[in-house]
């Protein structure tokens, strides 16, 4: 009632954003109805072209506007290592460390009854068929430390281990340069559960 009714709307649409609450959506609306008008539409072009030239990698389920990802059309990766990850998010944040040279699977989600996914709504049945071949040699689980993400861990335990691969999974602990006495408890637990021999 207080802005025009187009305004309004946009203000609406940006308030479905994850992490944008009325007044995120209310600052971006009237950065962008100060914008110049070009710029506005380089914004509502990239959002189009994105809806309509992305779509999944047919072998990993990353996004992608080609044949295949970047990551499973380059002939320098491991292709005996698949790194399970939850969200293409995660998979962005593993190869910004440069330091993983093996394959991904997306999950496309956590098994979470309570929000309705199941393990059938997940990309398991696709990452079983990539293991078929006996080309893989290793799998690595790192999905977040969470309830959903260690019950999807199990579940994917359970359903691999009879299968001639290695099933590995990320450690959890304490980050890097933190303060052990900010630390949470489950944090250190995990911590002094996945130590390491020392060389």
């Amino acid at each position: 009632m207080y802005y025009a009714r187009s305004l309004a709307k946009l203000i609406g649409e940006l308030e479905k954003l994850p992490g944008i609450g009325p007044k995120s959506a209310q600052r971006l609306a009237f950065h962008i109805l100060r914008a110049p008008r070009e710029e506005a539409q380089m914004l509502a072009d990239a959002i189009v072209e994105v809806k309509q030239s992305i779509k999944l990698c047919p072998q990993c389920y990353n996004f992608t506007d080609a044949e295949l990802c970047e990551v499973c059309s380059d002939q320098r990766r491991d292709k005996s290592v698949i790194c399970v990850v939850g969200e293409v998010r995660d998979l962005v944040a593993i190869e910004k460390t440069g330091h993983y040279r093996g394959v991904y699977h997306v999950l496309h989600g956590v098994i979470a009854p309570m929000d309705g996914i199941g393990p059938e709504q997940l990309r398991i049945r696709e990452l079983l068929e990539r293991l078929k071949d006996g080309t893989v040699k290793e799998v690595i689980l790192a999905l977040n430390p969470t309830v959903e993400g260690d019950a999807t861990a199990m579940y994917l335990v359970n359903l691999l281990g009879p299968l001639n691969v290695e099933i590995t999974q990320v450690a959890h602990g304490l980050p890097v340069g933190g303060d052990m006495d900010y630390a949470d408890q489950a944090t250190l637990i995990q911590a002094i559960s996945g130590r390491r021999r020392v060389k």
